[in-house]
């Protein structure tokens, strides 16, 4: 079906009504791929090492030799309680640097975040592979993957990592990690633990605790779930809603839509897990708008139209069957402007695919790339079978993998990485940096 312009009656935003603006597209991408539509070819076929290597990767230099390689990881998990069991690291011609852990417990499969990231986090130049363990925050040399550091956690705290600037350091020298739902840990980059909250603000955690700066002062606050911390771990605010029972789910994402000078000036895009809702609040916690009805789950914040100023929000909206799995395009007014329906549209990203100043919406499990008109421009094809019999959801990573300052696509399997090169795209301003980057999630 191509796109065609529907009008939406009026929807409810926070007590106010606002007339819905025409959806730019309303278009469905389940069935069939178009012969017609331009395939795109892997640059790069990466088999990931069988020993201990799975379907969660990170991409950055971690040897000094100014290419990306490529980190992935294994995951033991008992009864929803995970934690980084081997850990990986490949050139991209698949050639194993090292590998670190113990490659007979794990799963290449996951269901969440796996604590496995790159970073320099001791601020020396070069960069370090980190991993919740086994009750243990472990730090590889990232060159052999000897160990640097370790310092003990809690048993349960191993569902994430996520670095941070507590202390005003000016780079991110601190990290959080989390159990599943309930507590968050601080600690320096060695070892000293800063901070513990349990149910932020009277709610669960997010999947991943955000950092974000909201009001400029050079360190960074937390949105630890339907709270935002202070620096120091303490409430700033708690997100309040008359018509999303917060209670009923968790933050499953949140990302700045706008920084401003201010934290009234700065905008919060959030989704609430089991509440059925997708918000914007400023950086005090004033609710600005609210769109509930749907189980809105991850999103992306970019300019998608070309002949219109401002972002809009990528989202998909979870939990519904298989073949009839919706994303969202939502203006920053809070109104539904589009909407892809695909077999399964959980895990996506944006990308300027074409060099024209805008970015397209890539969906992993359908390896499909769109347009602002809905309209499938591009097909990721995969020459090797991924070589898993166990169902699994690809998985789309965004980054410079080919060290052009470019923004590339990837799509991971539990047995290959394919990489594939952005020819169009122009550098980032600032510079985008080698690899996936800082915190790299699935949410």
């Amino acid at each position: 079906m191509g796109p065609y312009i529907r009008f939406a009656l009026t929807a409810l935003f926070t007590g106010l009504t606002f007339t819905v603006s025409a959806f730019a597209f309303e278009v469905d991408h389940t069935g069939p791929i178009d012969p017609d539509v331009p395939v795109i070819e892997p640059w790069k076929v990466v088999t990931l090492d069988g020993a201990a290597g799975g379907l969660w990767v990170v991409l950055g230099d971690v040897d000094g030799d100014g290419e990306a390689e490529v980190v992935s990881a294994e995951n033991h998990n008992e009864g929803d309680v995970h934690y980084t069991s081997a850990v990986a690291v490949q050139e991209l011609d698949g050639t194993l640097l090292w590998r670190w852990g113990d490659t007979g417990i794990g799963r290449k499969e996951w269901h969440h975040d796996v604590a496995c990231q790159i970073h320099d986090w001791d601020n020396d130049g070069a960069m370090e592979v980190i991993v919740a363990a086994d009750q243990a925050v472990v730090v590889l040399d990232g060159k052999t993957g000897e160990e640097e550091l370790r310092f003990p956690i809690d048993k349960e705290a191993s569902d994430c990592l996520v670095f941070c600037d507590l202390r005003g350091l000016g780079y991110a020298g601190d990290v959080l990690v989390k159990d599943r739902y309930h507590r968050i840990w601080a600690y320096t980059n060695s070892g000293e633990l800063l901070w513990t909250v349990k149910d932020p603000g009277g709610y669960r955690t997010a999947h991943q605790p955000r950092p974000m700066d909201v009001d400029n002062d050079g360190r960074t606050e937390i949105m630890a779930g339907y709270a935002l911390l202070n620096s120091d771990g303490t409430e700033r605010w708690v997100y309040k809603s008359e018509k999303i029972e917060l209670g009923r789910g968790h933050l499953d994402c949140a990302r700045i839509y706008k920084q401003g000078r201010t934290a009234a000036k700065t905008k919060i895009v959030v989704t609430c897990c089991g509440a059925n809702g997708l918000a914007m609040l400023n950086g005090e916690g004033t609710v600005l708008w609210e769109l509930t009805g749907h189980h809105f789950e991850s999103l992306q914040v970019g300019a998608l139209f070309p002949d219109e100023q401002g972002k809009q929000i990528f989202v998909d909206i979870d939990h519904e069957p298989q073949g009839k799995s919706p994303l969202w395009v939502v203006d920053g007014g809070g109104q539904p402007r589009g909407k892809l329906m695909t077999d399964y549209g959980r895990h996506h990203r944006l990308v300027d695919w074409t060099g024209n100043g805008v970015e397209e919406m890539v969906v992993a499990e359908n390896l499909g790339i769109f347009n602002h008109k809905g309209e499938r421009i591009g097909f990721f094809k995969l020459p090797v079978a991924p070589g898993n019999t166990v169902e699994y959801e690809k998985s789309a990573l965004r980054g410079d993998f080919d060290g052009d300052g470019v923004v590339d696509i990837a799509i991971a399997s539990p047995s290959h990485l394919f990489i594939f090169r952005n020819e169009a795209g122009k550098p980032g301003i600032p510079p985008v940096p080698l690899g996936t980057g800082l915190n790299w999630t699935l949410y």
